[in-house]
């Protein structure tokens, strides 16, 4: 039966006429722009509540999203207007917990002032429009960093510059992600905000506000600024910048190795293979036929199902030899490698497993010690004009 305009059918309305009821339709209010917005901003804290189970915190050691998200809550909770607003909504009992943590004096800020501290546009006065929120801490690390004055006495530094691009260029010295617990000494060279910075001075250590061993440093630039800025503040800044690296000293060993140090970025691995396939060509030449490549994941993991693969020739394979490496474009790796060994890639034609003919490719006549070579003279950059000879079984 058809309901009118107040949700009731004919019957109902017959019924509570005879009773004396009048009933009225109860209308939505309308919400406001701004209050979609205020709505929309608490159900974001909301989701972050039931995501970790706790309140949002404020404090220097937490993730930018979830202070902004505890400045919010602190805002929300000091305004009426929002009270009244989101009460019934509020079934996690967020509007009547207590602060999230010791934040900034926000009580004795203006409007206009808190607003701006939180990076909303004034005219808005929407507290959902916040974009992120900065510590203090963050602010001085960022002045400090900004912050470079002419470096008086930089002739006497170029020269020590000069050296390190050249040897850059050489490749004495490399370039490595700068990691997230690294440390920063005297005499240790960096790339920040696509500037050379040199350590060239060390103060005395002391305790930063957050129990942390602290330092003033003068940091020289290559543009003939320096900075004394904070050891903490230049941590922070060269994990900040996506493209910030640590120069390696000329002795920090090759670029690949057995292991990688704490802050080196492991690209892959160069792998190489020898198969138990009962081919009557792989059996008799076993010890020198190998399968060279480069992956970036676990060889364990790419060689898991080689009985099945026409690559692997349908046979178990073992690992002989293995090589990591950090910061190499492996795809240009493998590509070099399989050209110095091009002259002994062995044709092998075997059946896979539905009967077609396969060619495996990457694998080569070539004794294990002659890879090694290669991989040495790789890492030193002398193998650009060397070559495998099958008839010398060397590279010439």
């Amino acid at each position: 039966m058809a309901r009118n305009a107040k949700g009731f059918t004919e019957d109902d309305d017959a019924l509570l006429a005879e009773l004396g009821v009048e009933v009225e339709a109860k209308k939505a209010r309308k919400l406001t722009p701004r209050e979609e917005r205020i709505i929309a901003g608490f159900e974001e804290i909301q989701r972050f509540v039931e995501q970790h189970g706790s309140h949002p915190q404020h404090g220097e050691d937490k993730d930018i999203f979830e202070r902004l998200y505890a400045v919010r809550l602190d805002r929300l909770r000091a305004l009426e207007e929002c009270q009244e607003l989101l009460s019934s909504l509020d079934h996690q009992g967020l509007l009547s917990g207590a602060s999230a943590g010791p934040a900034e004096p926000a009580e004795t800020m203006s409007d206009d002032e808190l607003l701006a501290e939180l990076e909303v546009a004034a005219t808005s006065d929407d507290i959902s429009e916040l974009r992120h929120v900065r510590s203090s801490a963050e602010k001085r690390a960022a002045e400090e960093i900004a912050n470079r004055e002419r470096c008086e006495d930089f002739a006497t530094f170029k020269p020590l510059f000069e050296l390190v691009e050249s040897e850059l260029k050489s490749g004495q010295r490399t370039t490595r992600r700068f990691g997230k617990n690294a440390t920063i000494e005297l005499h240790q060279w960096f790339i920040l905000d696509g500037q050379t910075a040199y350590v060239a001075d060390v103060g005395e250590d002391f305790d930063s506000p957050q129990g942390k061993k602290d330092a003033r440093l003068r940091v020289i630039f290559s543009n003939g600024t320096e900075s004394n800025l904070l050891r903490l503040s230049l941590v922070r800044a060269l994990y900040k910048d996506e493209t910030s690296r640590r120069i390696t000293e000329p002795d920090a060993g090759p670029l690949f190795g057995s292991t990688l140090e704490e802050d080196d970025l492991e690209s892959g691995t160069i792998y190489v293979l020898r198969s138990h396939s009962k081919h009557p060509f792989v059996s008799e030449h076993r010890e020198l036929i190998h399968k060279i490549g480069v992956t970036g994941g676990k060889v364990e993991s790419r060689i898991a199902n080689a009985a099945r693969d026409a690559t692997y020739l349908l046979a178990d394979v073992e690992v002989v030899a293995s090589y990591k490496l950090a910061g190499v474009n492996r795809i240009k790796l493998e590509k070099m490698l399989h050209q110095i060994f091009a002259a002994a890639q062995i044709e092998l034609t075997i059946n896979d497993r539905f009967g077609h003919p396969v060619k495996p490719k990457e694998w080569f006549l070539v004794p294990l010690h002659v890879i090694d070579e290669a991989v040495a003279l790789i890492i030193n950059g002398s193998i650009t004009e060397l070559r495998y000879d099958p008839e010398q079984a060397a590279l010439v």
